[in-house]
């Protein structure tokens, strides 16, 4: 796998990621992990970093020769 390769695969695995908080603060849906409920603020969290690491990947793959 070529460098600019990885860079586009991790680029759309983040920004699914970012769609998935997304889709999750519009239609509310609970995540619970055992007994312990996620707070919905956790998504916001999850929806920033995706959302900026997909996008940071995106400019680096543009950037790349």
């Amino acid at each position: 796998m070529t460098p600019r390769m990885f860079v586009l695969v991790s680029s759309c695995l983040f920004a699914l990621i970012a769609v998935v908080h997304a889709l999750r603060l519009a239609y509310g849906w609970r995540v619970t992990l055992g007994e312990w409920a996620i707070p919905i603020w956790v998504s916001w969290v999850g929806l920033l970093v995706a959302g900026y690491l997909s996008y940071q990947g995106f400019v680096l793959k543009n950037k790349e020769p």
